[in-house]
């Protein structure tokens, strides 16, 4: 059973006064106690679970320390950026050492107190400054690492002291952990505005006092000005969408299951794995080019064929209004009309109006338009911002920049 942690006011305002731009994020977030996990861990909806045993002899420095470095985790994503690795349950203690590595080595810079031998990057051999990604790589053609080596903090043979590994939690390495049913916490859109909020923090107190360790600053500036590879972010963000409802296996009586046989006079229900439907929404106003959109369009269509959802798109082309939906194969197959104003809104509406209902609607449109003001139930979207000059969508979109068409 979870409950209130322990000193836990202390470390917060400890927190937030030596890292004030990470406040929004240490105060927003969802702290519990939950006796016997034997850790402090965090999910991707910034919930954090507390052994209240293992910190009870922590100092508010100490317990405010490790918030700061659950914090990084989840703004820099590693719970999704480990399935990019392929990180299962056998290598998650790898993924974790090489991610705490891209944390710590400016945070123990910046006055981090945490309990234990924090993991830097010198104790595998690879400088400072690099992301989990290579660290992991070095990491996995290594010897097995020395007990010392892998200590941030953790299950300890006495309360308060430093153990073997601290278990960061499904928020670090994307495998679920026990403690992470329940509700709570944030959704993917309130993340994605806390964090944007937390990037702008970071900036500013850059601006002002200059303090900011460099990977956090590095990261905000990624963030608001990113310069990725959109078509990896663009399929990354299908593959999880579509996986969420292909994952979401239910029992149905519209086909009886084979064990009926068994028991005569009871119709048993079949489990039913749902086929996700796939929906795109088009901006056709006139400050889009066909060429622009065309080449979109290819790049969703290409990505759809990989997920074997080729044949399940419906394309919608919006200005003002919407044209009738058209079902297609190919994305020579789309007739782009319109060429007036423009409101997504209006798109996004006709596709939550389709039946089925589709799980993801990606929206290619050029920013310059109206949008809902809270995301619809039960379907995911992303927009696919086109051009240099795009304007961004609101903080409930998964927003992907297309800028290098």
């Amino acid at each position: 059973m979870s409950g209130e942690l322990p000193g836990l006011a202390p470390a917060r305002i400890w927190a937030a006064s030596r890292f004030p731009y990470l406040a929004s994020a240490i105060f927003g977030s969802q702290v519990s106690a939950v006796p016997g996990i034997k850790t402090v861990a965090v999910d991707a909806r910034w919930r954090f679970r507390a052994d209240p045993e293992l910190v009870a002899g922590w100092s508010p420095a100490q317990l405010g320390s490790v918030l700061i470095h659950l914090v990084s985790h989840v703004l820099r994503h590693h719970g999704e950026r480990a399935d990019g690795c392929l990180v299962s349950p056998g290598t998650a203690g790898d993924w974790i050492r090489a991610a705490d590595a891209e944390i710590n080595d400016d945070l123990i810079q910046a006055s981090l107190e945490l309990p234990g031998r924090p993991v830097l990057p010198a104790d595998f051999g690879a400088p400072d400054g690099r992301l989990a990604e290579e660290y992991f790589a070095l990491i996995r053609k290594a010897p097995p690492p020395q007990p010392s080596q892998v200590a941030v903090a953790g299950p300890a043979s006495s309360p308060g002291q430093a153990g073997d590994w601290l278990d960061c939690g499904s928020g670090a390495d994307g495998q679920g952990r026990p403690w992470d049913a329940g509700d709570g916490g944030l959704d993917p859109w309130q993340a994605e505005l806390l964090e944007r909020q937390v990037a702008r923090d970071i900036i500013r107190h850059a601006k002002e006092a200059g303090t900011v360790p460099a990977g956090l600053l590095r990261w905000a500036t990624e963030l608001l000005s990113p310069k990725v590879d959109w078509r990896r972010l663009l399929a990354a963000e299908l593959r999880r969408a579509v996986a969420d409802v292909a994952g979401a296996a239910d029992y149905s009586y519209r086909r009886p299951s084979r064990r009926a046989a068994a028991t005569p006079g009871v119709v048993l229900p079949a489990l039913r794995r749902p086929v996700p439907e796939v929906a795109v929404v088009c901006d056709t106003s006139g400050s889009m080019t066909d060429d622009l959109l065309a080449a979109a369009l290819r790049e969703v269509e290409g990505l759809l064929s990989a997920l074997g959802l080729a044949r399940q798109l419906r394309v919608l082309a919006c200005d003002t209004a919407v044209a009738p939906v058209q079902r297609v194969s190919s994305a020579r197959q789309v007739q782009l009309t319109g060429g007036g104003g423009t409101d997504m809104g209006a798109g996004i509406a006709a596709a939550y109006a389709l039946r089925p209902r589709p799980a993801v609607a990606v929206v290619l449109t050029d920013g310059y338009t109206p949008w809902p003001g809270r995301p619809p139930k039960g379907m995911r979207v992303i927009a696919g911002l086109l051009g240099d000059n795009a304007r961004d969508a609101p903080g409930w979109v998964r927003t992907i920049r297309v800028s290098d068409l």
